[in-house]
């Protein structure tokens, strides 16, 4: 079967499995908007009409309910892009794919030779499509449907777990924990969240000397290799707080932060390994023993993002091709996740979230291979050379103290 039979056959059955949005669903949502009776209602139709009909019913606060998910009826291929904006102001995504937030990161010495690198970041304004900076936060996680993040406060590792209402900006309550947490991710379902835990920052920096391009020595700020001080992982379940914890210790030759991830189906968690493990990733059952990878799991990398598309029957694996030229364009293998062959590729050197089965967010330099990386987020498209782009050129900053913004990609 060709990349084009998968495709089509995997949109039949999405097709048939969505609801419909019903008659008059736009007009509803822009009547909503005019009539703002308090801020809730108004946040609520604003979701729907700011974020390119990225309207949402998903009940992640009550696992009893169906997950409804009314169709995009505002936008043409459901895309919002302003390539004119670097670090973005204004909502961006496409299909099912919504940039939720972006942080960047900036060094907090505490020594002359031992620091911290610390995140702040810019959260989605349900209400105004726009991206406002929250500093009360060290790290953020949404849920699919971009109406509730899992929040830290700013000293990591955290005692509690804050549940972010994103129409308010009010955190709806708190998880406390008795393992200090420093990472979060939400299952793709949204109702389980997965809570790393650390002894201490799991973003440590150490100043270490070294031989610059000039032949010179530099003092320069590096994570401190093989030092992490992860313990485990909290199992949550997101309606009622209620979870176990599971020691697992960390890889002695990794990064510090190893934060887990669901896998597709919820019930194991991976993480980043290096020097060893199919594709960067080891994975563990839910009590903290290593296992197998799932079937459908087992070729993709742990360091590309997008891993499977919707269906499941397509796979993102990480940068295969990259072509010189002004600008230069890199290429991303698509693959049979159970096999493992190549389908195809499409064009992006980072593939970051599919928008759709056919479609892709990632990050396409903009520069040639013999310039300095600059990049931009672009939809891409399988079987196509065409991309679109969605954001400005992220400028590389040379300040090793400092990070670019990095994006954070949920599901409408």
């Amino acid at each position: 079967m060709n990349v084009e039979e998968l495709v089509r056959d995997s949109l039949r059955e999405l097709a048939a499995e969505q609801p419909a949005a019903g008659p008059g669903f736009a007009d509803r949502v822009f009547a909503g908007r005019r009539r703002r009776r308090t801020r809730r209602i108004a946040s609520v139709a604003a979701v729907t009409a700011a974020v390119v009909g990225i309207a949402v019913a998903v009940p992640l606060l009550d696992s009893g309910k169906e997950d409804v998910r009314p169709a995009n009826v505002l936008d043409q291929d459901g895309v919002h892009a302003h390539p004119d904006q670097t670090p973005p102001r204004d909502v961006i995504g496409a299909g099912d794919a919504v940039l939720a937030a972006y942080y960047t990161s900036r060094i907090r010495p505490s020594t002359e030779k031992r620091a911290v690198s610390e995140r702040t970041y810019w959260l989605l304004d349900a209400e105004t499509g726009k991206y406002e900076k929250d500093a009360r936060w060290s790290f953020v996680a949404v849920a699919p449907g971009i109406r509730t993040a899992a929040v830290l406060e700013r000293k990591l590792p955290a005692r509690r777990i804050g549940l972010l209402d994103l129409t308010t900006g009010e955190v709806e309550r708190w998880i406390p924990v008795g393992q200090r947490v420093g990472g979060l991710a939400f299952s793709y379902d949204g109702r389980r969240l997965v809570a790393t835990t650390y002894d201490d920052s799991p973003d440590p920096r150490s100043k270490e000397k070294l031989i610059n391009a000039e032949d010179k020595e530099e003092w320069v700020w590096m994570a401190t290799w093989g030092q992490s001080s992860r313990t485990g992982f909290y199992d949550l379940d997101v309606a009622s707080g209620r979870g176990s914890w599971s020691a697992v210790v960390p890889d002695r030759n990794g990064n510090t932060r190893q934060d887990f991830t669901y896998s597709r189906a919820g019930d194991l968690v991976y993480a980043q390994v290096t020097g060893g493990g199919d594709g960067l990733q080891k994975f563990y059952d839910l009590h903290g023993a290593e296992v197998a990878a799932p079937a459908d799991e087992k070729h993709l990398r742990s360091d590309v993002a997008a891993r499977l598309s919707p269906s499941g029957r397509l796979a993102a694996l990480g940068l295969t091709k990259e072509v010189n030229g002004s600008p230069g364009r890199s290429y991303s293998s698509i693959r049979d996740p159970r096999t493992g062959k190549e389908i195809t590729k499409v064009r992006g050197g980072h593939l970051l979230a599919w928008a759709d089965e056919k479609r892709l967010i990632a990050w396409e330099r903009v520069t040639g291979l013999d310039e300095e990386y600059r990049p931009r987020l672009v939809l891409v498209t399988i079987g196509s050379d065409k991309v679109v782009p969605l954001s400005g050129v992220r400028e590389e900053s040379l300040n090793a103290e400092r990070q670019e913004w990095e994006p954070v990609f949920a599901r409408r």
